[in-house]
């Protein structure tokens, strides 16, 4: 018995013993005093504010966590308790996963902060033009109960004219404006619209939607590929037609019709603004697609394609990439294309781009930036004149209120839980509305049975009490 105790005390001394222990030797100078440190990976799911994964002072200027003892390799980031104040990488821009295999042995990791995409200042210089600004650092997405930075540019004359101009809703925000946040290189994208503006371009405006890090696969597509993830994109493309376009034409001179109004997106961005404006052609009716990733879930997309019951004929779609990024990326865009052309759009209304010199990186696709942007606007006629809104628009901010323009006489709404199940009545006027505070914080629906401008809404109600 003494030595079954002995060999039973022998095995759990190894497996304490065999665990990564995660030590920050350094932070950056402008980290907020009294910071707490967090870890999030995929060894918890990645939790960005865990209570359970708060790095510890140790005495000696570090931080450190013990992770226990796991198979294979983990991910993982630090943050400052969201992904808004996710670490960054020495640019200021976005950090890849950090990793580490276990062994079955301990292993200390020494890592540096090297910057917080949140706080500016602590990278390189910005190339950012003076008409590019960030929208919010952390504009809520009530679809995904999360929060994402929103970058925004507006044409050079939007603050002495007052002309109503088209909307770019692009992927990967923080790659499109400024070396300094981006991955590998920016888009130059305001550089570019400002140069074509100063050719005589019209303008537009353009809303660069940050990626979510380790969330991008499952946003940008609204099916699982048993690999890599996905399955949120459903709920981002719903994000993006119901919130962000509703909010950016209720509070700037926005061209609202579907003519006037772009998904662009490369790589995994392509994919999921294709599924957008498929799903939401009376919103969006231009789509830019860059090296799309259709590889993820081509026979997914294609049968939504083929089998959707919207109407899909004014759609114009502008396809590029290189022609040896992947054996499969030609033939996917063929697919693609033809399953486009048998839902009535027309082949007029198609651009294919096939370069022997493409790559499957940023600096390839800035270059295709401007053309694809002209191409996909180059049948739309703009003129300064008065647009006016075709409906009433209502989005909730990120205070929770809901924000209501448009509407002729005040319209009462009912409020559903997820389950179906009516939980109250609100009545809604033009302007800011509160919404009840006394029912469980959560997901709900908001519906209006006499008026049909208005399809049924997620909102986040908060208990206060």
């Amino acid at each position: 018995m003494k030595y079954f105790t002995l060999l039973l005390l022998a095995f759990s001394f190894a497996i304490t013993q065999a665990q990564v222990t995660i030590r920050i030797t350094a932070v950056p100078n402008n980290t907020p005093a009294g910071a707490v440190l967090y870890i999030a990976g995929t060894f918890n799911t990645w939790n960005e504010g865990s209570s359970s994964y708060i790095m510890q002072p140790d005495g000696f200027g570090a931080w450190t966590i013990t992770i226990p003892e796991g198979t294979g390799t983990a991910e993982y980031k630090i943050t400052r308790g969201t992904w808004a104040s996710v670490e960054g990488n020495a640019s200021g821009g976005y950090l890849p996963n950090r990793t580490f295999t276990f062994t079955g042995s301990p292993q200390v990791k020494n890592i540096t902060v090297q910057s917080w995409e949140d706080i500016a200042g602590s990278g390189s210089s910005s190339t950012a033009a003076s008409n590019v600004q960030i929208l919010s650092s952390a504009f809520y997405i009530p679809q995904l109960n999360r929060s994402r930075k929103i970058w925004l540019y507006l044409p050079p004359d939007y603050y002495t004219s007052t002309k109503n101009y088209p909307v770019l809703y692009m992927q990967d925000g923080q790659n499109l404006f400024d070396n300094a946040t981006s991955f590998s290189g920016e888009w130059h994208v305001d550089e570019t619209l400002n140069q074509l503006f100063s050719q005589g371009n019209y303008g537009a405006i353009v809303v660069g939607i940050e990626n979510g890090g380790a969330l991008r696969l499952n946003e940008y597509s609204p099916w699982v590929n048993s690999t890599y993830g996905g399955g949120e994109g459903d709920l981002y493309a719903q994000f993006m037609a119901e919130t962000l376009k509703p909010y950016m034409d209720a509070n700037f001179r926005t061209r609202p019709q579907p003519q006037y109004n772009a998904l662009i997106g490369s790589s995994m961005g392509a994919l999921i603004a294709t599924y957008g404006a498929t799903k939401y052609p009376q919103y969006f009716s231009k789509i830019g697609n860059l090296s799309p990733a259709y590889w993820f879930s081509l026979t997914n997309l294609s049968n939504y394609i083929t089998s959707t019951s919207n109407s899909l004929s004014n759609l114009r779609i502008y396809f590029v990439c290189g022609q040896n990024e992947s054996t499969s990326m030609v033939p996917d865009v063929n697919t693609i294309k033809a399953n486009f052309l048998s839902k009535g759009v027309t082949a007029s209304n198609i651009l294919t781009k096939f370069d022997s010199y493409g790559t499957h990186t940023e600096s390839y696709w800035s270059g295709e930036f401007s053309a694809a942007y002209q191409w996909l606007f180059q049948d739309v006629t703009l003129t300064n004149i008065a647009f006016e809104n075709e409906k009433a628009i209502m989005f909730q901010n990120q205070a929770g209120e809901i924000i209501v323009s448009g509407l002729s006489n005040e319209i009462e709404f009912e409020i559903y839980s997820v389950q179906g199940i009516k939980v109250d009545v609100v009545r809604l006027n033009n302007g800011t509305n509160l919404l009840p505070n006394s029912h469980a914080s959560g997901l709900y629906f908001l519906k209006c049975k006499t008026n049909s401008q208005f399809p049924a809404t997620k909102i986040v109600l908060t208990n206060n009490k």
